[in-house]
């Protein structure tokens, strides 16, 4: 949708006023910029300076949750590290053929042409971070974040901008490149725009709320930078953006892992930020779930796909965010009392999501056999779920191995769809017990062409069509069958789907995926999306050289060359989350 940047009384906006210090050659040129964001005596140099912490040996005979991360991965992740053998095994199970050759460190994907590797790298590495470099965005001569798209054949409309889930793939593959620079930036400068006043017609959000994206506009007579922030107020529907404060505390607590910068979350306002996502969630209100209820394009999926109510996704990242946060969180103060009501919410989301949402054939044949109209808190079906309710398609589509969680939950509704973020983002938070992610993984080797096809990776499965399509999406144009987010196939979700392989020991997995990615990605020119059945075809209105497509790349190839990676966005599991025993009510069929 075009963001008229004209217009700026219904923008919140950020604006620098000293001379500018040069011109930048991307799209967005620095200029001059004030004090705001350093306003609080903030030495920043000083806050660089880091020592790495040495790395830990690595073991590939074990899937990562037989043993705990820590075994596998250090807190000190930051670049240069030494090159070190890795082990070749077999078995599937053992992380079979992670690494055939000895590991080269990440930095030898950057394909400088003044570097010598053992191996010649794939020459779409070259050609990704070359895009990537030309993505970056500049607020006073310094890099604040990455462009959606730069495709020069089709209007920007708000591609053009800096969106906080957009930019989490290329914050990652900067930070696994050791150039954290850019990521400190943008995690300061979306948490200064976290602050601005955030109205919508009449109406003020919540103070927590972080931007959905945000855009730099130079004045080159003036020579002053304004940074132009958007919180739904121009988006699809004018839904606020859930996910973009999750997404804002996982990629701090990266940083921290990747460079041991503790003393950036350690300060006042990133412990006040984390503070403010936290209470718009854990607030007291009428809900009878520890799940969030969230309106419909309230995250990746940001137009109408029915998912209005407690989508997997939102709860995942959710999840991964309380974690992330309790591992930030300074045990102090206000602090002290978050932790507590995080390890609270923590414990109830974890069961309700194993429980309610986690689908196999075994419980696919317990909710067909549901009994309704049960009372009491001992029913078994808690949500009274029509069993005729259950779509054709699911029967044929779960294998007799292999399970998911599925999209909704709710009073009389179970939304069978499957969902790439979700299921990915529960396995790399640890949401899914061992035996859950080991299932995720199966499903994807026995249904393959569904959920991978000839391009990684379906958004969602299967694509509503007919009557559904009509009624769900409101006969939306962009979300037709198999198309954008209605089943179509997004090249950005390989480094997730990459990440979960490591995590879950089968990174064969996500060898093949890359390969099939490797065979068109560059050559279709980066697109954001495909469409059809299998991702056959470019998106009929996907925007070409996507970055977040480019950097999802670059991400899934060096994590699978050097797996350490995964210990930034990849959380053990927690032991102490047991499952609760259930009373079983009388009126179970068995």
């Amino acid at each position: 949708m075009p963001l008229d940047m004209l217009s700026l009384s219904s923008l919140s906006m950020e604006t620098a006023t000293t001379p500018a210090e040069g011109v930048g050659q991307n799209l967005v040129d620095p200029g001059g910029y004030c004090n705001a964001t350093t306003d609080h005596g903030i030495d920043f140099a000083k806050m660089l300076e880091v020592k790495p912490l040495p790395m830990q040996p690595i073991h590939t005979n074990r899937s990562f949750d037989e043993r705990a991360l820590s075994e596998l991965i250090s807190s000190g992740l930051s670049s240069p590290r030494p090159l070190r053998q890795l082990e070749t095994v077999k078995s599937s199970e053992c992380l079979e053929g992670l690494l055939l050759s000895p590991s080269i460190r990440s930095g030898s994907l950057v394909g400088t042409p003044n570097m010598h590797h053992s191996f010649e790298p794939h020459p779409m590495i070259s050609d990704g971070w070359d895009a990537l470099r030309r993505s970056l965005v500049y607020f006073r001569s310094k890099p604040v974040g990455t462009i959606a798209a730069m495709d020069p054949s089709e209007d920007s409309l708000n591609y053009n901008q800096v969106f906080v889930r957009d930019f989490v793939p290329s914050a990652l593959a900067f930070l696994m490149n050791g150039e954290p620079e850019i990521v400190k930036n943008f995690l300061l400068k979306t948490l200064r725009l976290q602050s601005i006043e955030k109205r919508i017609d009449c109406f003020t959000l919540g103070e927590g709320v972080m931007p959905a994206s945000f855009k730099v506009l130079h004045d080159p007579v003036r020579k002053t930078d304004t940074m132009i922030a958007d919180f739904g107020e121009s988006a699809i529907g004018r839904v606020a953006p859930v996910d973009s404060g999750f997404w804002w505390i996982i990629l701090l607590r990266a940083y921290v892992k990747s460079t041991g910068d503790h003393n950036l979350a350690d300060m006042p306002d990133c412990q006040r930020g984390i503070t403010l996502i936290l209470t718009l969630c854990l607030s007291d209100g009428f809900d009878t779930f520890p799940t969030l209820l969230c309106a419909d394009g309230c995250c990746m999926v940001d137009r109408r796909m029915g998912i209005y109510g407690y989508p997997i996704e939102i709860q995942s990242l959710f999840f991964m965010a309380l974690r992330s946060a309790k591992i930030l969180l300074k045990p102090e103060g206000e602090g002290k009392e978050f932790l507590a009501r995080i390890d609270k919410r923590l414990h109830a989301l974890s069961f309700h999501i194993r429980e309610y949402f986690w689908l196999d054939h075994a419980q696919l044949n317990n909710i067909y056999r549901y009994k309704t109209e049960e009372y009491s808190h001992t029913a078994v079906n808690k949500f009274n779920v029509i069993p005729d309710s259950i779509p054709d398609w699911v029967f044929d589509f779960l294998p007799m191995k292999g399970g998911y969680f599925i999209g909704n939950v709710s009073p009389a509704l179970m939304d069978f769809r499957w969902f790439a973020i979700g299921n990915c983002m529960a396995i790399l938070s640890s949401l899914a017990t061992p035996d859950q992610a080991t299932a995720i993984m199966d499903l994807f080797e026995e249904r393959w062409p569904e959920l991978i096809g000839d391009m990684p990776l379906k958004v969602t499965y299967p694509a509503l069509e007919g009557h559904d399509w009509r009624i769900v999406t409101g006969c939306d144009p962009k979300n037709t069958r198999w198309s954008y987010h209605n089943g179509g196939s997004w090249p950005v979700l390989l480094w997730m789907l990459t990440a979960a392989c490591i995590k879950v020991g089968r990174p064969q997995i996500a060898r093949r995926a890359i390969e099939q990615v490797e065979q068109r990605l560059s050559k279709d020119g980066w697109p954001e999306y495909y469409d059809g059945k299998l991702g056959r075809y470019v998106g009929k209105q996907a925007r070409k050289f996507q970055t977040w497509s480019i950097a999802g790349y670059l991400v899934a190839k060096m994590m699978l060359e050097d797996p350490s990676h995964l210990g930034m966005i990849g959380l053990e599991e927690d032991k102490k989350m047991k499952k609760p025993c259930l009373t079983r009510s009388a009126s179970w069929t068995a």
